[in-house]
């Protein structure tokens, strides 16, 4: 047949050498077309470069989708189905052809055809690297040149026949499917299809961040399309909650609070993520984070966090089972384990066995007794701490009496000791027992000089013990280490004053009374000074005052009421 010129596309000739059926199709933007293809160079032997038969799989593009080889579009929408053709383009429409050609035979072979590129066009890729891979292709890139496609049009879809991803989609019908894949979603959750309904939410907002990253941040259309992907995210995360994806939603969850701050649901829900995988400081952290934020779910908070306890509980007393468990193993089976170890070393051997066993099991009354603090059950947890410390003496003793004293060992201890003595002494004074804590703490002290924490809870003991002198010692030194700490002082110093005042009303002293019993007999009241000189009854009075101390005892501990502990954390 007569070679043809296609009508306003010069440089283009098109041979038609077999008719199609039916009428000219319809190509709307979206269509997919399908078809085989082989092209050759325009010389005497019409060289093949491609054979898409060869490659064992058609070809497939979609108009309006900005394909690199644009002829195409224009060649395959001038066929019928069924119908071959041969066409010869000029060079002017050839140029990027070695970059498709590229692409498509790494596909063929089973490869990424994006693989080893950077973020860049095609020809920037090329430059980058200076060849395709393909000495023939390289050629074409050096000297451009006419080309010529045989064609065969297979098959003309339905643009709305088959399922469209995101870069096939309009801006316009992108925002159109959203609400419809929000809708799917929701009706496979309550079905509880739960991975299903995530599918859906996740390509939804897949869509949204398309749209939304062709505008520019800070503008309206942007926060609005970031206002439309919030509910899907959360619907997202709800759905891994329930497929127990965990650290997935702490991981989106974080994501999304990164830019909404106040979102109080992306916390609860990483809260929830937390506490199924024992992160109990986060999940609490979440928790309250979300009573913040809306206070009338604190009673919902309040129920969350004590399960958090119940079920942290729970995982305590189970591994503690278990580590018994291996003890008793341990201990059992330990004279067969002795006969395999050599004389030389047996000893060395069980004595680190004991020493790690004892360790461990001190770390295991560590966090029991932490438990029952939080719990405020001071008794039990107190029990705990000085049996823990106990642990601690006998080993330190071990040590010495063995003869084998490495300081690094006892250091380990102390550090060992530390956190147990100061917890010891907050049950302490929990519990009243101020002048325990005041022996705890000088002697934590002794090791440890200018411990914050220490120094801190001798003077809380020493206040409520009306030790004036010491605890306004202790609480300058507190002042001093950490000025920021002025206004707890300033609170501590009001509260020694006001338990002084209550001690001395509940023996029934004056002002004059209680000013002379501390700066002596020459700084009371001048009158009643001279009139016990010359009628003496100043030794009746200091006897009756002696008589009244005997009866009602000097302890310091003052009534339920004046001796309370404040309410501050003695950890700050």
């Amino acid at each position: 047949m007569e070679e043809t010129y296609l009508l306003k596309h010069p440089g283009v000739k098109k041979k038609i050498l077999s008719g199609g059926t039916g009428p000219l199709p319809h190509f709307p933007p979206g269509t997919k077309v399908v078809f085989h293809f082989q092209t050759l160079l325009d010389d005497f032997e019409r060289t093949v470069i491609d054979d898409s038969r060869l490659a064992g799989r058609p070809a497939e593009i979609f108009v309006g989708k900005m394909f690199k080889m644009e002829v195409w579009e224009t060649l395959l929408s001038s066929m019928r189905v069924g119908e071959v053709a041969e066409f010869w383009c000029d060079a002017v429409h050839t140029g990027l052809y070695p970059m498709v050609s590229k692409g498509m035979r790494m596909i063929a072979q089973g490869k990424d055809p994006l693989e080893g590129q950077k973020h860049m066009c095609g020809m920037g890729n090329l430059f980058h690297y200076h060849s395709t891979g393909f000495p023939e292709l390289d050629e074409l890139m050096r000297t451009p040149q006419a080309l010529i496609f045989i064609m065969e049009l297979l098959q003309v879809g339905d643009p709305m026949s088959y399922h469209r991803e995101s870069w096939m989609m309009e801006k316009d019908e992108k925002l159109s499917t959203v609400p419809v894949l929000h809708s799917q979603g929701n009706t496979l959750v309550k079905l509880q299809k739960f991975g299903e309904a995530a599918s859906k939410y996740k390509e939804a907002v897949l869509l949204l961040k398309t749209v939304q990253s062709r505008e520019m941040p800070g503008h309206v259309d942007y926060i609005n399309l970031a206002r439309m992907i919030l509910p899907l995210e959360l619907n997202y995360c709800q759905c891994m909650l329930e497929l127990h994806e965990y650290y997935h939603v702490i991981e989106h969850a974080s994501q999304l609070l990164d830019k909404h701050k106040d979102c109080v649901k992306g916390y609860y829900k990483r809260a929830k993520a937390h506490a199924a995988v024992w992160n109990e400081k986060e999940a609490r952290r979440d928790f309250k984070m979300v009573a913040h934020l809306d206070p009338t779910l604190a009673s919902l908070v309040h129920r969350e966090l004590r399960t958090l306890s119940e079920r942290m509980k729970e995982k305590y007393w189970e591994e503690k089972e278990v580590y018994w468990k291996k003890l008793e193993r341990h201990d059992g089976g330990s004279e067969e384990e002795e006969e395999d170890v050599g004389p030389g070393r047996e000893g060395d051997e069980r004595q680190d066995k004991d020493w790690q066993q004892m360790l461990r099991l001190v770390m295991l009354l560590q966090d029991e007794g932490n438990f029952l603090l939080k719990d405020k059950r001071f008794e039990e947890a107190s029990g705990k701490f000085k049996e823990a410390i106990d642990y601690v003496d006998f080993l330190q003793n071990k040590q010495v009496q063995s003869g084998h004293e490495d300081h690094e060992d006892w250091d380990s201890l102390e550090r060992v000791r530390l956190p147990l003595t100061l917890n010891l002494s907050q049950c302490m004074l929990e519990l009243q027992q101020y002048q325990e804590v005041v022996q705890l703490t000088d002697k934590l002290l002794e090791t440890h000089q200018g411990h914050f924490k220490a120094v801190y809870q001798r003077a809380r003991a020493h206040s409520a013990l009306c030790n004036a002198d010491q605890a306004r010692r202790d609480l300058a030194a507190v002042e001093k280490m950490d000025p920021k700490f002025k206004p707890f002082v300033r609170q501590e110093l009001k509260k020694l004053g006001e338990n002084i005042r209550c001690r001395h009303a509940h023996q029934n002293k004056t002002y004059w009374d209680a000013t002379r019993e501390k700066w002596g007999p020459g700084k009371g009241r001048p009158n009643k000074e001279r009139e016990d000189s010359i009628t003496g009854e100043g030794e009746e009075d200091d006897t009756k005052q002696g008589k009244e101390d005997d009866r009602t005892g000097k302890t310091g501990v003052l009534e339920d009421r004046c001796a309370q502990p404040t309410d501050g954390d003695a950890s700050a």
